[in-house]
């Protein structure tokens, strides 16, 4: 049993490593899409996972990897993540969810991004004019999921999008479609996810006006129209197995959990890379994680720590995950739950 289930796992990651990226003559279609924030890793658990979450994802900190994430939750749960990202920027998420019934949930999830401020400069101030600016962006998610069965589950995202760079400003909307399938073999779980699905988007504002002193138009104003970019369309798949614990099918434990999660990610930008990311829980109270990327241009290891402790009937949750990013340096990330 564990031969077939090692040949399987190296069947999926040479699958899935995209080793063909380290071909020159790849094209690999990096900067053909607006809002790239839009690919960044949330949640302290998912990023010290390495973000290999759309199978392993559980309640609201998986609604951005796979929308059927939060039909695992038994009652209503509250996150709150603030990770202190490269060259000063930070990004904060916000998510509820609740069960509505036996088999229908519901979500909400705001991710939101500030650059800090940033000199204004111009050809005369080049040194800056004594202004400042923001990049303020934001992914507004509302999402439902069901549980079809007893091990099937979909969910989607209805997503509002917002980027502001000064004076100008995109907005728009977007879906995200995710299923949750526990295969029945091995104790694999199968996830699936298409996130950013919507249409081209184009930047407007007064940042894109100039002032033209030889002009006929009466306001004497140049307006410069921006090309129309796609959203980063990405496409997951992954597998998850509990090789050790409650309801392990190699190793049972009431005490010990080791979580294993691989995926697979192809999104339209860029070409095919990989996450793999382990999770060792020790009385559902002390975790370890650990995790990496294979294939991508600058995230590399990650690590992480976690506790989940009761108090009452309401169970708080505290993680904490360390990235490496190569030449950008390394971030740090902290999650704050609720599970009522």
């Amino acid at each position: 049993m564990i031969y077939r289930i090692s040949i399987v796992c190296s069947l999926l990651f040479t699958m899935l490593h995209g080793q063909y990226r380290d071909l020159p003559d790849v094209v690999t279609k990096v900067a053909t899409a607006a809002g790239n924030w839009l690919k960044l890793e949330t949640d302290a658990r998912a990023m010290a996972m390495g973000g290999a979450f759309v199978a392993a994802g559980r309640g609201v900190s998986g609604i951005p990897y796979n929308a059927s994430a939060i039909a695992y939750l038994s009652g209503s749960e509250l996150v709150y993540g603030k990770s202190s990202y490269i060259a000063g920027i930070t990004h904060n998420v916000v998510s509820y969810g609740r069960r509505l019934s036996g088999s229908d949930f519901f979500g909400l999830h705001l991710f939101y991004l500030d650059s800090g401020p940033m000199a204004v400069t111009n050809e005369f101030y080049p040194d800056g004019t004594g202004e400042d600016f923001r990049a303020l962006s934001m992914a507004l998610r509302f999402t439902y999921a069901r549980r079809l069965t007893d091990r099937l589950k979909v969910g989607g995202s209805l997503n509002y999008i917002r980027d502001e760079i000064y004076t100008t400003l995109m907005q728009t909307i977007a879906f995200d479609l995710g299923s949750n399938f526990d295969t029945g073999i091995y104790g694999f779980v199968l996830g699936m996810s298409i996130s950013n699905f919507g249409p081209e988007v184009q930047y407007h504002g007064t940042g894109l006006q100039q002032t033209v002193p030889d002009t006929i138009d009466v306001d004497g104003r140049l307006l410069r129209v921006t090309e129309d970019f796609p959203l980063p369309l990405l496409f997951r798949l992954g597998v998850s197995n509990d090789i050790l614990g409650k309801t392990s099918i190699f190793k049972k434990s009431d005490i010990h959990r080791l979580t294993v999660a691989v995926d697979g990610l192809y999104p339209s930008d860029y070409t095919v890379y990989t996450c793999i990311g382990l999770e060792y829980g020790f009385k559902d109270l002390v975790f370890v994680r650990g995790g990496t990327h294979f294939g991508h241009d600058t995230a590399g290891f990650s690590v992480g720590l976690g506790t989940l402790v009761a108090v009452g009937s309401t169970k708080i949750a505290v993680d904490y995950a360390y990235v490496d990013y190569g030449v950008l340096k390394t971030t740090h990330q902290i999650s704050i739950g609720l599970k009522l």
